[in-house]
């Protein structure tokens, strides 16, 4: 094989590469790229030959002619880099993540004839890690509707809402007090959505001052502001072709909600320092657990801005307002945490119930799990008491109760607890059940287990 046909030889198997190959003179030319640096960077081959290469405005290079040395670029006077994470700017203005390892290749006498770079792509990457960490935060959450735990009417009317709006792509907003379970419900939205195949990125913009929250939404170029050491893909491009879920709209001041209107308008967005359009398309999830109409009527919400993202309100019941979903809430939880640290806990004591029943649950289904989670800390085995659990638990003792249902002696084991259950439902399975936390095969299982007589406990 002669020189030529290795040439030949030589550019189709970098043509065959998977990883970007890019070939740069030693004054920043470009003289050679290959197919899939082609498909990375959204331009062709011959559009980039001859260009310098801050064509990319790849925000880990720096160019050091300026300070007076000879050579066009760090990676000349250093002579490798390897593994390097940067954002190059593509044909388009969009931000690709990417790998680089870089070389001089210098000939026989060691003249630098110029720099051969490889870039991966690991943008999808990215998108899986995102994915990973969304589904770990959801994988415990083992309930009949996408997470959410309920059997009540105010639940099923919630459940029928959400699969209904998640065939639509118009803006969604979830109202619940902390703690109800809006993060569940948005997730939900997107998973039965037409855009389930797409991204779903979500941001609490309470937890970020005006200037970070603008960057994480819209993201920022290099150099837009102090500490921009790098390019920032914001979360609308991230979520672009799928969902993205604000959390806490209600706390976006208003100068970002003029932007934020904008970008749904035109269904475009400018990065911060920059004045490139970038178009999106991307459908809004927000929650609040504030009143909108009433911070519009304040001044501290844009009208404009409420009336667009205020189109398939979804309205989310406090736990007090479900009292009939407590039962199953704490079987529910039970169950986990049961899995998770393997101790044998069979359920609440009757006055431990009492306690739940008789609280306002001001933190609503968070602070119920809470609860439950401080409870097998202190429990060791059989049944969770009332001493098992924390204070603002034991306050409630002083809370609404039943006349009708006075609290016995702690129960002293589980056939004790279950005995005085069944006492107080007058036999019946189901009611016993509720107020023991536990599903009613487990009640069944227990009666067959300590061979009580049902009709000892119900005869006159």
């Amino acid at each position: 094989m002669d020189e030529q046909e290795m040439n030949r030889s030589l550019k189709e198997i970098i043509n065959t590469m998977n990883d970007g190959v890019v070939l740069i003179s030693p004054d920043g030319v470009i003289l050679m790229v290959n197919r899939a640096l082609e498909k990375i960077s959204g331009y062709t081959r011959e559009e980039l030959i001859g260009l310098s290469c801050l064509v990319f405005r790849c925000d880990v290079c720096e160019v050091v002619r300026s300070e007076g040395k000879g050579h066009w670029c760090e990676l000349f006077d250093v002579g490798h880099a390897h593994g390097k994470s940067c954002f190059l700017m593509r044909k388009d203005g969009s931000y690709v993540h990417v790998l680089k390892n870089a070389s001089l290749l210098k000939d026989a006498d060691g003249n630098v004839l110029g720099a051969v770079e490889t870039v991966t792509d690991i943008s999808e990457i990215d998108k899986r890690e995102e994915k990973i960490q969304q589904l770990s935060r959801l994988l415990d959450e083992d309930a009949s509707f996408h997470g959410m735990v309920g059997r009540s009417p105010a639940m099923r009317k919630v459940f029928e809402i959400v699969q209904k709006v998640a065939q639509s792509d118009a803006p969604v907003i979830i109202y619940g007090e902390t703690g109800t379970g809006k993060e569940l419900v948005a997730h939900a939205v997107h998973a039965l959505g037409k855009r389930r195949d797409g991204p779903y990125i979500q941001l609490n913009c309470a937890a970020l001052n005006e200037a970070l929250l603008e960057s994480e939404l819209f993201g920022h170029v290099k150099g837009a502001f102090t500490g921009a050491y790098s390019h920032r893909e914001g979360r609308f491009e991230a979520a672009n072709g799928g969902d993205i879920f604000l959390d806490e709209i209600g706390d976006v001041p208003l100068s970002i909600q003029v932007k934020l209107l904008r970008t749904l308008e035109t269904k475009q967005l400018e990065r911060v320092g920059d004045h490139r359009p970038i178009k999106v398309d991307v459908r809004i999830i927000t929650a609040t657990n504030k009143n909108l109409e009433l911070l519009v009527s304040e001044g501290k919400f844009r009208d404009d801005f409420f009336f667009r993202i205020n189109v398939i309100p979804i309205h989310l019941p406090p736990l007090r307002e479900r009292p009939e979903d407590l039962p199953v809430l704490v079987e529910h939880f039970l169950r986990q945490l049961q899995a998770r640290s393997g101790k044998d806990l069979s359920g609440l004591s009757a006055e431990a119930m009492e306690l739940f029943v008789n609280h306002s649950w001001p933190g609503n289904v968070r602070e119920l799990r809470s609860v439950l989670e401080y409870a097998f800390v202190t429990a060791e085995k059989g049944l969770i008491r009332a001493e098992h659990l924390p204070a603002q638990m034991t306050r409630s003792r002083s809370g609404r109760k039943d006349p009708d249902r006075p609290l016995t002696a702690l129960p002293s084991d589980e056939k004790t607890a279950l005995i005085d259950a069944l006492t107080r439902c007058r036999g019946n399975q189901s009611h016993a059940a509720r107020l023991l936390g536990v599903n009613r095969v487990t009640v069944w299982h227990r009666i067959k287990k300590y061979g009580i007589d049902l009709r000892d406990l119900t005869a006159p």
